[in-house]
Parts: C-alpha cells; sequence; structure tokens
C-alpha cells in the first residue's frame, strides 16, 4: 500500500489500505496513542468482511477502542462486540459551516476502523437545528445542501461510506415526532438541573450565565442518541459530558444496556491557548477546502512552542483526557492527522522518524528547527487535501454543491424575523378566551371541576371559549408517574364532569389537546419553545413556577417553555384573555411578557379567578383523598368525608359546610336544611348570608348541617354516577387508583 498518501492517487483505496495495514500493527499504534490494546491483538483474517461475526478474535475491540482517547466502558464494549457482529454508532453535526480538517480526515480514518470491525456508523445530520438557529437565512433546502456538500467531503476523504447511514434530522423528528419528544420529555423529567447544567461546556457558556434553552440542547442531544439506537457514541471529547449525561439517564430509567462513550481526541486550535479548533476564526484550523495556499499561510503562523505555557485555560482541562502541556497545534496535528496511519514515517532532510514522539523529542531537541517541522507539515497536509480539492473540480455533483455554498455565504443571508409559532387548523377565532386545565392527580376534585367551569362562565359573549389539556406537559412533569393512560384518565374524567355539570356551557367549549396540538405542526411548534428558551433565563423559569415550588428539575425548564409556546399558539387572536388561578398566573405572566417581544402579537391579558376553597379540613390536615371531594366518590365516600369534616358551631371563619352550601345555591338556587320540629323545623336558604347568619348566632347547628350538605351533595353527583360506569371512564378509574396504590405502597 505505501507509507503515505499523496502523489496524485485518490484517497479512498489509499484508505481502505490504511484500515487493512493497522489491522496487523494495531498494538503498537494502541500503544502510541492511548488506545488501550493489548499485547494479544490479533489481525483480521485475510478477506474478512466489514462485519466479522459477534465474539471474533480481539482485533475487533482493539480496533474500535483506536478510536477514542477515552472508552466508558470497556468491558461493555468487550461485551457488545461479542453479542453483536453489527453494532450501531453514532455522531452528529450541524450542516451550517465549514469542515475543518479534524471533521474530514481524521472523521474518515475513525469511521472506517468502526466499520470495519462490523459497526454502522450513523451520521445524524442535524438540519432541523440549522433550520432552528437561522443558518443559511433559515432556509431548509440550502441547509440540507450544505449538509450534502459535507457527504461529498467525506466521499473524497477516503470515508468508506457502504457501511455508513446519514440520517436527517428535519425527516425524523417532524416525521416521528411523538417517539422522539416524548423520550426527551422522559430524560428532562429524570434529570435533575444540577446534573444538565454541568453539560454546558457543549455549547461554550459557564453554567451561570445558561439561558433556559441551554437546558433544552443537552436532552435533546441526549435524546438522538436513543432515538437512533446507538450502541455507541462516537463524539469528540468536548461532546463527552452530554453523552454521559445519557448513560446517567439509563441508570434512573431502568435501561441495562447504556450507550459507550468513546471520545476521540479534539485537535488543538493553531492559534496560541486554542484546546479546540474554531469555526468562528478561520486561522484557527485547517479547512478542508482550503487551497495550498491557506494551509501554508495558516501553519507558518501556528502556535509552535518548545516551552508549555505558565497557566493554561480551564477549557484545556475539559479538552484533554490525555494531557499535554506543551499544547502545541504543529505536533497535535502530527501526531493525529500524519501518525493517524500506520507504518507513516516524518521525513525531514535525509532523517525518518518512525513515530511522532521521536518527531516531538527531535524538534524540543533542537534536531528539527520550526521552519523544518512547518515546511514537513505543509507538504503533508496538502497531500491529503488534494483529493478532495480534486473532487471538487471535476465531480459535477460537488463542484454544482460547493459553487451553490460559495455564492450563499457571499449573499451573507439573514433569517427573517417573523414569529415562528404553530400554527391551527381550524384556526381560533380573533376574540379568544383560553382556561389551562389542572394539571393531572390521582384523583378529579369536584373543586376543580367547579373552578374550571367558574372560569369558563368569565368569557365575554361572542368570545371562543377554549380549554387547554397539557398532557405532554404532564409527561414532562412525570403527573401520574408520567403514565399515559392515567393522564388521558384524568383529563378524560375532567372533561365529563365538566359536560355533565355544565352541559350547556361545555356546548361551546373548544376542547384542545395540546398533544395532539403540538402534532400537528411539531417544526413551528418546537422552534417557537426553543426561541422562548432563547429570551428566557433560568431566573424567569423559577419565577414562573406555581407559588410554593422549586426548580430542580429539567422538565419544569421544558414545561415553562412548552407554555410559552401554548400561549404563542393562541397569539394568532387580536384580543386574547388567558383565564387561570393561581396555578397558572405566573407562568401566564411569563408568556405574555415574551408576547410582547412581538409586534404583532396584542390584545394579551391575564384574568384571575379562583377555584372555590372546598376543602373539608383546614390546610395541612388530612390526607388529599380523604379531605377533598372527587367526581368518583360514592355516596358511601361523601356521607363519611362530610361527617369528619371541619365544621365547628358559630365558626364562620373557615366553615368547608358553608361553602359547599355557596356551591349548590349557585347550582340549585336554594338549599334545604331538613330538621325536627323541636330543633326549628325545615328551612330552605336562597342566599349564603342566611345561613352563615344562622350558623353563627347557634341557630343552625354542625349536626343539622352535615346531613342537609350530604343528602344535597349526593344528589348533585347522583346524575354523573351512572355515567362513570361506561367502558372507558371505568377503565380511566380503574387505571388512576391502580397507580394511588401503587404509590401508597411505596410509602
Amino acid at each position: 500500500c505505501g507509507t503515505a498518501v499523496g502523489g496524485g492517487a485518490t484517497l479512498r483505496p489509499a484508505m481502505a489500505c490504511v484500515v487493512d495495514e493497522l489491522l496487523s500493527s494495531l498494538h503498537t499504534y494502541s500503544a502510541k496513542h492511548g488506545g488501550g490494546a493489548s499485547a494479544s491483538t490479533t489481525p483480521c483474517p485475510n478477506g474478512a468482511g466489514p462485519a466479522a461475526a459477534a465474539g471474533d478474535d480481539d482485533w475487533r475491540f482493539q480496533l474500535v477502542r483506536s478510536v477514542g482517547e477515552e472508552c466508558q466502558t470497556e468491558p461493555e464494549l468487550r461485551s457488545l462486540l461479542q453479542r453483536k457482529a453489527e453494532f450501531n454508532l453514532y455522531d452528529g453535526f450541524e450542516p451550517s459551516g465549514r469542515m475543518h480538517i479534524a471533521q474530514g480526515l481524521f472523521k474518515a480514518l475513525n469511521v472506517n476502523k468502526c466499520t470495519k470491525a462490523g459497526g454502522i456508523f450513523i451520521f445524524w445530520v442535524a438540519d432541523w437545528f440549522g433550520l432552528m438557529n437561522d443558518k443559511m437565512g433559515g432556509d431548509l433546502d440550502k441547509i440540507k445542501a450544505v449538509g450534502q456538500y459535507f457527504v461529498e467531503v467525506w466521499k473524497a476523504s477516503g470515508m468508506d461510506l457502504s457501511r455508513v447511514r446519514f440520517r436527517w434530522s428535519s425527516d425524523d423528528i417532524i416525521n416521528h415526532a411523538e417517539a422522539y419528544w416524548a423520550q426527551a420529555l422522559d430524560i428532562a423529567r429524570r434529570s435533575t438541573l444540577a446534573r444538565v447544567k454541568k453539560c454546558c461546556q457543549i455549547m461554550g457558556r459557564q453554567e451561570d450565565k445558561l439561558s433556559a434553552a441551554q437546558i433544552m440542547y443537552p436532552i435533546m442531544q441526549s435524546t438522538d442518541i436513543f432515538f437512533l439506537q446507538a450502541d455507541i457514541c462516537q463524539l469528540g471529547v468536548d461532546q463527552r459530558k452530554v453523552n454521559m449525561l445519557a448513560r446517567d439517564y439509563c441508570d434512573a430509567a431502568g435501561i441495562k444496556n447504556k450507550p459507550i462513550i468513546l471520545s476521540h481526541h479534539m485537535l488543538l486550535g493553531l492559534i496560541e491557548g486554542q484546546a479546540k479548533m474554531s469555526k468562528s476564526n478561520p486561522d484557527s484550523a485547517i479547512f478542508m477546502e482550503d487551497s495550498p495556499e491557506d494551509v501554508e499561510r495558516k501553519i507558518r503562523k501556528a502556535y509552535c512552542p518548545k516551552v508549555a505555557a505558565a497557566t493554561k485555560s480551564s477549557e484545556a482541562d475539559e479538552m484533554q483526557l490525555v494531557k499535554d502541556d506543551l499544547m502545541n497545534p504543529c505536533l497535535d496535528y502530527v501526531q493525529h492527522i500524519l501518525f493517524s496511519r500506520p507504518n507513516y514515517s516524518f521525513k525531514v532532510g535525509s532523517t525518518l522518524y518512525a513515530t511522532h514522539e521521536d518527531v516531538k523529542a527531535a524538534f524540543l531537541g533542537g534536531e528539527i528547527s520550526e521552519d523544518a517541522l512547518k515546511d514537513r507539515l505543509i507538504e503533508e497536509i496538502n497531500l491529503l487535501l488534494d483529493p478532495v480539492r480534486k473532487h471538487f473540480s471535476e465531480d459535477a455533483t460537488a463542484k454544482d454543491l460547493l459553487a451553490k455554498i460559495t455564492q450563499w455565504k457571499k449573499e451573507n443571508l439573514v433569517a427573517p424575523t417573523t414569529l415562528k409559532r404553530l400554527q391551527v387548523k381550524p384556526p381560533f377565532s380573533k376574540d379568544l378566551f383560553v382556561v389551562f386545565a389542572p394539571l393531572p392527580r390521582e384523583a378529579v376534585q369536584v373543586e376543580e371541576v367547579l373552578g374550571v367551569l367558574g372560569r369558563l362562565k368569565e368569557a365575554p359573549k361572542g368570545s371562543e371559549k377554549v380549554l387547554w389539556l397539557e398532557d405532554w406537559t404532564a409527561l414532562a412533569l412525570g403527573c401520574v408517574g408520567a403514565q399515559k393512560p392515567c393522564i388521558k384518565g384524568f383529563y378524560d374524567l375532567l372533561l365529563f364532569g365538566l359536560r355533565g355539570l355544565g352541559p350547556e356551557l361545555m356546548k361551546d367549549v373548544r376542547v384542545c389537546w395540546q398533544g395532539e396540538m403540538i402534532l400537528s405542526g411539531p417544526s413551528e411548534y418546537w422552534i417557537s419553545v426553543i426561541n422562548a428558551g432563547r429570551i428566557a433565563n433560568l431566573d424567569d423559569i423559577r419565577k414562573a413556577l406555581p407559588p410554593g415550588e422549586s426548580l430542580e428539575h429539567a422538565s419544569e425548564v421544558f414545561a415553562t417553555l412548552m407554555h410559552i409556546g401554548d400561549v404563542l399558539t393562541l397569539t394568532e387572536a387580536t384580543k386574547l384573555t388567558l383565564c387561570c388561578d393561581g396555578a397558572h398566573e405566573n407562568v401566564h405572566k411569563l408568556a405574555l411578557k415574551q408576547c410582547e417581544a412581538y409586534p404583532e402579537v396584542t390584545g394579551l391579558e391575564v384574568k384571575l379567578v379562583e377555584s372555590p376553597k372546598l376543602r373539608l379540613l383546614e390546610p395541612g390536615d388530612g390526607v388529599e383523598a380523604d379531605v377533598n371531594v372527587m367526581l368518583t366518590d360514592k355516596e358511601i365516600d361523601v356521607n363519611k368525608k362530610v361527617k369528619k369534616s371541619f365544621c365547628m358551631p358559630e365558626n364562620i371563619e373557615f366553615n368547608p359546610p358553608i361553602a359547599w352550601v355557596e356551591v349548590f345555591l349557585g347550582f340549585k338556587g336554594e338549599f334545604l336544611v331538613s330538621r325536627k320540629p323541636d330543633n326549628g323545623g325545615d328551612k330552605i336558604y336562597t342566599d349564603v348570608a342566611s345561613i352563615t347568619a344562622d350558623f353563627k348566632s347557634g341557630v343552625l347547628h354542625p349536626g343539622d348541617l352535615k346531613p342537609a350538605l350530604s343528602k344535597a351533595m349526593n344528589a348533585f353527583l347522583e346524575p354523573l354516577r351512572e355515567g362513570l360506569k361506561g367502558k372507558d371512564l371505568a377503565k380511566a378509574q380503574k387505571d388512576l387508583e391502580a397507580f394511588s396504590k401503587a404509590q401508597s405502597k411505596k410509602k
């Protein structure tokens, strides 16, 4: 095969040759590069196909392991290769900029090693994320063209594409939105905010300066791993923390086979102090389309010390699993680009250096001058890039792509600044009155049903009334164990109660299930959510939580931003009223604050209407299930709860039975207390003031009020009880009861 690629030969055959040679000399290679190879390395048998049988000789492990500066964990990697002849690896990239030499040549060699050992390498082309980030003027077709340009670069770089799969996120996330986002919400639910903040380095930000969107990104990247069913995450050291988040999630979710993390080395930037290359600074790296003159200029200017700097950045510590105090990018290129090929020798004058350690020692000792080192590096890098240059000058498809992208860069494309939000069909009316339903719990309280009805009654005449059911938010927050049947069951029971107790009112209410709305336009919805996260910081999220709640989990960030996305969906109305109780007041106000940034959004207001306070004991006393009247309570349950309710003689400061009487007066217009003649006889009350006065004076005793209340309450609920026996509602009750019992056993 020869010892180096060059002389005008195409790179693809040479790259295949490189991998075959690597198998026979892998132990030496791994020892040099920290790959962890052992002395028992066995070369691949002649003629072995790209996917050798599971359990084959140790060469497969050594070959894959040589790719990473670190492997989490080696025993898991060995086990994977024993179990599977074919396995999935993944890496992702956003097609938004230029490809540097690490992404091109270094990645091509690593991919070929992995596929030779039986891997299917999946590239997650994050074109949807490019759209979300307004790259290429927010034009998805242009972003896809850049992605295809990357593919052409790899093709010319010698990557064996026969076992490479390119998955386009715009297609997968939109076509499989329910599966993708359900996974994301589950990861968010099981991940503490403190844990996710540790991944901040992938965004290049320090933890105390994170926006809310920057909490979403690590969750989404972890989601990619499970969505793509990756056995191995083969990304750079800079992505290590977020990949480890995926492994932590497996612990929390009880997933046995964790994704293996194989983190490759990060090439140093060419400028002093750069722990990795920067696309924003074109002089910090060699790019795959650089001309020979570009390569020479950059290498000539490159930082090339013989003595380590006195201080090193915190980023350098993060990026280096194998410590390198010298941080000489020229020597880094020699080691990780040139000597990544087996049997390579570095020639200066008439002297051949067989290892990168020899080159480094000769340079530090003065045997190789800086100019001589750079001369040879310039020559070798240009030889490696020549096939790419040739491909883009001779291949019609590649040439056309490069011409288009070059022109687009000259145009300085800017994405339109219009508001991105979900477009609902059929559209809402221009005058909209919206109530967000309570989040699911183990049973539907009558108090909640009455609260929703009370808020809906506040709608002005002529407005469209909407009831919004936050089923996906409930998943994120882990309501009723994040069990979909329980979430749906709760809302089905709530709707049944609303329609049973307020049939005429509910005829004119448009019920919107959040999940259904999202799936009608997932791309637009989630872009609006992430845009909201860019504006909001974590303190904004904390202030938007319901009173008494603290910001502990990433799911609370998701839920708050999803709420803003929900409200933005509703803002096509020219007049929008959000009617709520205290649970939604703070988050509604945050949503309205964000809407103020968009001139096209007008006529928004928040209207606070609290639910009646119908808890039968004082706050903090009793178990919730025993001190609240549930929609599904039977007659015996009601009688028992009312009998135990707080109702001290002549005490009207806190008197739940009188609060309930006020509710019944609103529905029936009257309340009957049946008494013996000796106790004053029967009396019908038509206003709460009268019954309150009688109770305060002692004319009405708790012993008479409570039985009257039990009778009225059962009469109120009786029309609903037959309907609750229906198949679907019976199942809903059964699911919620089973969850409640399971929770009780855990306590």
